[in-house]
C-alpha cells in the first residue's frame, strides 16, 4: 500500500512540475523578445554605418557652403561701405554743385529768359498772371 508520505511527495512532485511548466512559458516568451531585441541591435549596427557616413558628407559639404557664405558676408561689408563712401561724395558734390553752379546758371537761365521776353516783345498773357498769383 501507499502510505500518506508517498502521496505527499507525489503530490509535491506534481507541484513542482506544474510550477515549472508555468514559469517555462514566460521565459520562452522572454526568450522570444530577447532574440529580437538582438536582432534589431544587429540591422541598427548594419544601418549605422552608412548612415553615419552620408552624415560626413553632408558636414563636410554644409562647411564648404558655410565658408562661401563668409566671403559673400565680406564681399557685402565691402560693397556697404563703398556705398556709403559714394554717398558721402554724393552729397559733397551736390552742395559744391548747388553753392557753385546751380545759383549763377539760375540766374543766367532768369536773365536770359526775361532777354529773350523784352527782344520778342511778346507779354504773358492775363490768365497766365492770374494762375502765377
Amino acid at each position: 500500500m501507499i502510505g500518506a508520505g508517498e502521496i505527499a511527495g507525489l503530490i509535491a512532485a506534481l507541484a513542482a512540475v506544474a510550477f515549472v511548466f508555468f514559469c517555462a512559458v514566460p521565459l520562452l516568451k522572454l526568450g522570444r523578445v530577447l532574440e529580437e531585441v538582438r536582432l534589431a541591435v544587429r540591422d541598427v549596427g548594419h544601418n549605422t554605418v552608412p548612415i553615419l557616413q552620408e552624415l560626413k558628407g553632408t558636414v563636410a559639404a554644409t562647411n564648404d557652403e558655410i565658408g562661401k557664405l563668409s566671403i559673400v558676408t565680406e564681399d557685402v561689408a565691402k560693397v556697404s561701405s563703398h556705398a556709403a563712401k559714394v554717398t558721402e561724395n554724393i552729397a559733397s558734390l551736390s552742395s559744391i554743385f548747388r553753392a557753385t553752379i546751380s545759383g549763377p546758371l539760375i540766374k543766367t537761365a532768369a536773365f536770359t529768359y526775361g532777354v529773350r521776353q523784352t527782344v520778342s516783345g511778346k507779354r504773358p498773357s492775363a490768365a497766365k498772371k492770374k494762375a502765377k498769383k
